[in-house]
């Protein structure tokens, strides 16, 4: 089982605040709301140059796509690259719930030390993880100018509406033996500032849409006495996914004269199969295949002389 190496955000702010006080000091560390939003990104002001030797968070920028993916931006603009004495921790309330979880009402924590990156949930008396619990599958990050971490919302428990903090500290050493952290030298910065409260943050999903992927036909155009595919492959908007069931729908005519077509999938796509008459030579063909899954639809219309 691990552990939170961070145990709490105040705690470490406490510790980074024996250290220099100045790095989380009395000036006013910003807003617990977003200075601005577009689309469904919201960016969070924090003051800055509170103490040029510590890491400065100037903004971070929460975002999601309609998969539910959530990303968080932490610009550090005095700390270009990430080094090795630097954290990066955010306790997550996922629920928007200040009863639930751990004493600040947070459930889960994300962790960023050493190159590596790790979510923690809390069991009653910590944040800790162990192998897939919490499942973190989706969790990665980047670093240039400030971290990006992103992580779905169905592995912070599906959250819809949550509170989140964030803390940057550098000057950390580890202790050689035991493998403790030192935060003697420690610097900090953190947002909101402390006594704040929590970032509040909406993730906003837009509903599905099945999207067009591929269509073709076989052969190239239909030929008189021969069969004739119209063949349509799509994926959902939310999760990219290739839909490969539901209800394939075939309409076909030959001038004003339907002609019966037979739909099924074949692997991941849906294939709409005419028999053109041997006595339509030079006659226009036209045709549709739709695909209809859990209530969403898409589809492709074709038109072609028959050769």
């Amino acid at each position: 089982m691990g552990r939170l190496r961070s145990s709490g955000l105040l705690a470490l702010v406490a510790l980074a605040c024996v250290a220099v006080p100045a790095a989380v000091g009395a000036a006013p560390l910003g807003t617990t709301a977003p200075a601005a939003a577009t689309a469904n990104a919201v960016t969070y002001t924090d003051s800055s140059g509170e103490n040029a030797a510590a890491p400065d968070i100037t903004t971070i920028v929460a975002s999601n796509n309609d998969a539910g993916v959530i990303s968080f931006r932490i610009n550090i603009p005095n700390r270009a690259a990430l080094t090795v004495d630097m954290l990066i921790a955010m306790e997550i309330d996922s629920d928007n719930n200040p009863a639930t979880g751990s004493p600040d009402g947070t459930d889960y924590a994300i962790e960023l030390l050493q190159g590596e990156v790790f979510l923690f949930k809390w069991d009653g008396g910590n944040f800790t993880r162990r192998a897939g619990d919490p499942p973190a599958t989706s969790l990665i990050f980047s670093y240039q100018g400030g971290a990006t971490i992103t992580i779905s919302a169905a592995e912070l428990g599906n959250t819809k509406n949550l509170r989140f903090n964030t803390i940057v500290i550098a000057g950390l050493t580890t202790d050689p033996v035991t493998g403790d952290l030192d935060f003697t030298n420690a610097t900090a910065d953190v947002a909101p500032a402390v006594d704040a409260g929590l970032y509040t943050y909406e993730v906003k999903i837009g509903r599905a849409t099945l999207n067009v992927r591929n269509f073709s036909t076989a052969p190239a155009r239909p030929l008189a006495g021969k069969s004739f595919a119209l063949r349509l492959q799509a994926a959902r908007s939310d999760t990219g996914a290739l839909v490969q069931g539901g209800r394939v729908t075939c309409v076909g005519r030959i001038g004003s004269a339907r002609l019966a077509g037979t739909g099924r999938f074949v692997g991941r796509q849906a294939v709409c199969t005419f028999r053109i008459p041997a006595a339509a030579k030079g006659k226009t063909f036209r045709g549709t295949i739709t695909i209809v899954f859990e209530g969403l639809k898409a589809s492709r219309s074709y038109s072609r002389t028959i050769g």
